[in-house]
């Protein structure tokens, strides 16, 4: 049996890249996946993948930044299966930009998802978690949430609200059986990295200041997220883990 055997798990920002690897994971582990975007064409062709290799999954439309939609999504997953088992807030976004040049429409813009969709998923998904009986709500952070990078001042704050929001929920929710961990990604082979990383003077800097030599794949993050969603971590909550390739350990 898959290490997720007879499980029901949600994952946002799902269509592509982290949230995608992470969906296809689970399903792979026996999970029945709702795969929610605000790309509901994405979510659906995911959907599909996942079901053509033999998983189980459904594609839902959702934008974390809108009550409406978080509603929704969540009232799918009641009707469906009455809980929810693991629930995954990877929705995001940035926009690079110094900061002085930072528009408010754009920090509004990363704050709505980045950390009030976070926080809205989180809320109103607590119901279903707790009907579960041992949920397990992993957050994405971002190494970026406790270093300095210049142009990504919005990014940073917000993903170190999430990791901030991670602490206090464990504590909040363990009472109810709902474990609540964190991830916090380093330098990822994905679409919201590619402009910086087909840079050759950054892809070396950045190469250089990470042990491992090398940039992860959305499947090293899917990887870690299973852990956290498995009862291997049964007795983990609270925590954070990067996955970064030994670049947070690094001076």
């Amino acid at each position: 049996m898959g290490r997720l055997e007879q499980q029901v798990a949600l994952v946002t920002g799902a269509g592509a890249g982290i949230g995608l690897a992470i969906a296809r994971c689970f399903a792979a582990e026996g999970a029945f996946v709702h795969v929610a975007d605000i790309d509901g064409a994405a979510a659906e062709r995911a959907a599909e993948a996942i079901s053509r290799a033999g998983g189980n999954a459904v594609g839902v439309s959702a934008d974390v930044s809108r009550g409406q939609d978080v509603t929704a999504m969540f009232r799918a997953a009641e009707k469906s299966h009455g809980r929810i088992d693991v629930l995954v807030n990877n929705a995001g976004l940035n926009v690079r930009s110094d900061f002085r040049h930072l528009t408010d429409d754009d920090w509004e813009r990363i704050r709505e998802v980045n950390l009030d969709g976070a926080m809205r998923v989180a809320r109103d998904g607590f119901g279903l978690l707790r009907a579960s009986g041992k949920g397990s709500l992993i957050n994405l952070s971002s190494i970026m949430a406790s270093r300095g990078l210049r142009q990504l001042a919005a990014y940073s704050v917000t993903k170190g609200a999430v990791s901030a929001l991670t602490r206090t929920l464990a504590v909040e929710y363990a009472p109810f059986g709902i474990r609540v961990n964190a991830l916090a990604p380093g330098f990822i082979e994905t679409a919201l990295t590619e402009r910086v990383l087909r840079n050759p003077a950054i892809n070396r800097a950045l190469l250089d200041r990470t042990p491992l030599r090398r940039f992860g794949t959305p499947d090293d993050v899917a990887r870690a997220a299973l852990f956290f969603a498995s009862d291997d971590s049964a007795f983990v909550t609270g925590a954070e883990l990067a996955v970064d390739g030994g670049m947070s350990a690094g001076l």
